[in-house]
């Protein structure tokens, strides 16, 4: 007499190729997504340009708001205190180049302001711009 039973060959299994599938277009995802944000960005409409160049020196970013307000490395600061802040950052690197970001309302009397400064402390300017299209 056999008292044993029969196992008629069923197992409990828990296919997880579906969920691998899925971490991994994830995973992805938020990789891209990390990469294209940046929260900590001025909000600027910049004006177009067919002819951009990107810059790889020590860099330090000068924007200017539709509202006339002033950043240096986001930090705001007043028209006056424009040049001794630069003159603070050309002491740190021999090499600056200022990337200003200027929104496209903004009337060119107050680019021209902080090329001045930019010119009278030596330090290469470059207009940022976004790409026609």
């Amino acid at each position: 007499m056999n008292l044993r039973k029969k196992n008629r060959g069923h197992s409990a299994e828990v296919h997880t190729s579906a969920m691998n599938d899925i971490m991994f277009f994830l995973l992805l995802f938020f990789l891209i997504a990390s990469t294209v944000t940046n929260p900590n960005v001025i909000k600027l409409v910049l004006p177009k340009s067919s002819s951009g160049q990107s810059v790889s020196k020590k860099t330090i970013t000068v924007s200017v708001t539709k509202e006339l307000k002033y950043y240096v490395d986001k930090k705001e600061i007043a028209v006056a205190d424009l040049q001794p802040t630069l003159a603070n950052y050309k002491k740190l690197a021999t090499e600056l180049t200022i990337v200003l970001y200027v929104d496209k309302t903004v009337a060119i009397q107050d680019v021209v302001q902080v090329m001045d400064v930019a010119q009278k402390l030596n330090i290469k300017l470059v207009l940022a711009t976004e790409p026609k299209g």
